[in-house]
């Protein structure tokens, strides 16, 4: 019977694939001259569906549905098939349900306590103990020595810039990190509950911060909620920087 059908036009075809039991689609390429049948052979490894139990569908681009392939003996190639379309598989045994390889909450979970980590000798903790790495490091004390120079180092150029910005200097707070360049008022410099160093309390211009001047409970200064804002002395240059005129001319737009 398969020879009543004729591939009518390229003899490869690009399609989506989906399927009632899974929510992952994929993109195969088929030849056209494959049997329906040889078809759900091969995308049993593809969609985890028995080919007995398949209802193949074709979808055009625009996911409107086109026909059901239900001939197993005709020729991929003898449907109107193009690229881009998609080919649905229905899974039509009662036994397997929506979802069936894709809900995780089905799979049973392997845990392991702190301890039973620690007392197993295949870890990238014990990997990394035995090799001397990260936390593990071995550190000289001439490498102790610099470090603690470097950190006291740093410590100092952070006191010195926080001591050199007064509370009610205009600044503007440029943090690669956090663009963009905001401008506002220092309403505090200091050490601070939340974190250790030097921080400097900005109310910003325009709702551009994280907080009303509080962080944890407690109140570092005033400001409206989204005005305020702490970041590292590095952060601040303090100046002549006028607040910013946003409005903009209607007669522009």
């Amino acid at each position: 019977m398969a020879g009543e059908f004729t591939v009518q036009t390229q003899s490869i075809v690009n399609v989506q694939i989906t399927s009632s039991i899974s929510d992952f689609p994929s993109e195969k390429r088929f030849q056209k001259d494959l049997t329906i049948g040889q078809l759900k052979s091969k995308l049993e490894v593809i969609v985890g569906s028995a080919a007995p139990a398949m209802e193949l569908q074709l979808f055009s681009r625009d996911n409107q549905l086109i026909v059901v392939m239900s001939d197993d003996s005709a020729l991929l190639g003898s449907y109107p098939v193009e690229d881009g379309m998609r080919i649905h598989v229905i899974d039509r045994d009662p036994s397997v349900s929506v979802g069936e390889y894709t809900d995780v909450s089905k799979v049973e979970k392997f845990e392991l306590s702190t301890d039973d980590y620690a007392k197993r000798a295949d870890t990238v903790r014990e990997f990394k103990k035995k090799h001397k790495m990260g936390q593990f490091r071995e550190i000289t004390p001439e490498e102790q020595e610099r470090e603690a120079a470097e950190k006291k180092q740093k410590e100092e150029e952070e006191e010195k810039k926080a001591q050199s910005i007064k509370v009610g200097e205009r600044c503007e707070v440029n943090n690669p990190k956090l663009p963009p360049v905001k401008r506002g008022l220092v309403m505090f410099v200091g050490k601070t509950d939340f974190q250790a160093g030097y921080w400097v309390g900005v109310k910003y211009d325009e709702p551009v911060g994280k907080n009303d001047g509080s962080v944890k409970g407690k109140r570092y200064f005033e400001c409206e909620p989204k005005y305020g804002g702490f970041t590292k002395p590095e952060y601040i240059t303090t100046g002549d920087f006028p607040e910013e005129d946003l409005d903009m001319d209607l007669d522009e737009m």
